[in-house]
């Protein structure tokens, strides 16, 4: 067993709990966005400079079967999923404002 302990939980890093107890430390907030044509856009924003914002954004996009993209820090998916998103954010593990 390695000496190498997390900054953030003090247990060791092969555990993995500092990035779960990082994310669960983040609020992040849910906004729908007209965007050309009418169209709506839901943009997830407040990450950390530590998130993997391609990695969450893949998992949204499957999870809600819709298409996005990750753009200045984030995360824009087609459609207004404002009432399904903010319980699949929660299952991983991030705090949702609103």
């Amino acid at each position: 067993m390695s000496n190498d302990l997390n900054d953030v939980a003090g247990l060791p890093d092969e555990l993995g709990i500092g990035d779960d107890l990082a994310r669960a430390e983040q609020r992040v907030s849910i906004t729908v966005d007209t965007r050309r044509y009418g169209k709506a856009m839901t943009v997830v924003s407040g990450f950390d400079d530590s998130t993997d914002l391609d990695g969450l954004a893949s998992t949204l996009k499957s999870r809600l079967a819709v298409g996005g993209t990750v753009t200045d820090g984030r995360i824009e998916l087609q459609g207004d999923h404002g009432g399904r998103l903010p319980d699949v954010l929660r299952e991983e593990g991030f705090r949702v404002d609103g």
